[in-house]
């Protein structure tokens, strides 16, 4: 708590957070004393069996990391004294080499047969992924404010604040009729996000369910395959490119950093961008 405490003002905070619940289960009990490899491996091998990827982990651990380091060079009880009266343990992490995984784009039947098995909150986020090549935070955490309409063309979209996309630009998130109808069923739903449930934000997509659905939609478990959510957004690539979307089209629906697009769209322009993906409805 100490530590979400200091960094409440970053944008780390919330995937800090999200990292100490999955920790606490396992190192909750122990005193800092008792964190290290050893106390730890617990942890990994609970996530590595439940598919979670390297990188993921090594992020948690070093959230970890992070406390202890604190806990013995920052903060001080009230005689003065570290939290942590020894050097903090030096972490290990997963290798990720070759380990990151091949994307697997999915076809249009294994996309209705993941998505039948799939509660509704996820069911509704992941149709709006494989439309709109949203990252899984990006729909986690939007919101009805950042919703623009556009009247003389008869829909909305949405725009992403800096703060909030992998590349920390500003992004404009089109929406094709698909995507406009997920919208349409949430609203209502919750005042202040989209995705939400059980009356809160959704905090990942890929969870137990996905993982259940995943598997029992037949798709490939091999571990050289990705798994995750982030197959929705190529799955929305692949098909832009089947559908003849040019590679600056594509660019800037994808939000890239190096898009030549920037997010003051002329009418023509936003014509050509609605266009795009409506083709691959």
């Amino acid at each position: 708590m100490r530590y979400l405490e200091d960094i409440a003002h970053k944008l780390s905070a919330d995937d800090a957070a999200m990292h100490l619940d999955q920790l606490l289960p396992t190192i909750g009990q122990l005193s800092l004393e008792q964190v290290h490899d050893g106390t730890l491996k617990a942890f990994v091998d609970k996530e590595e069996a439940r598919g979670l990827a390297p990188k993921s982990i090594n992020n948690a651990i070093g959230v970890v990391s992070a406390v202890l380091n604190r806990a013995a060079r920052v903060w001080r009880t009230d005689e003065g004294m570290p939290w942590l009266r020894q050097a903090p343990p030096r972490l290990s992490r997963l290798s990720t080499k070759g380990r990151s995984g091949k994307p697997y784009p999915l076809s249009w039947a294994e996309q209705d047969m993941l998505f039948r098995l799939l509660p509704r909150h996820l069911a509704d986020a992941a149709l709006f992924a494989v439309n709109t090549g949203c990252r899984e935070q990006e729909i986690c955490k939007l919101r009805w404010e950042w919703e623009v309409d556009i009247p003389e063309m008869d829909t909305s979209v949405f725009i992403l604040p800096e703060s909030e996309t992998k590349t920390r630009t500003e992004r404009v998130v089109v929406l094709n009729s698909i995507a406009r109808r997920v919208i349409a069923s949430r609203r209502g739903i919750h005042e202040e996000y989209v995705f939400t449930y059980r009356g809160k934000p959704v905090g990942k997509l890929r969870s137990s369910a996905w993982r259940r659905a995943w598997e029992k939609a037949g798709l490939p478990m091999e571990p050289d395959i990705l798994k995750g959510v982030h197959n929705l957004r190529h799955t929305y690539g692949r098909r832009l490119r089947g559908a003849g979307v040019t590679r600056e089209t594509s660019t800037a629906l994808f939000g890239l950093a190096h898009s030549v697009i920037t997010t003051h769209y002329s009418a023509a322009v936003l014509g050509e961008l609605l266009a795009a993906p409506e083709r691959l409805t």
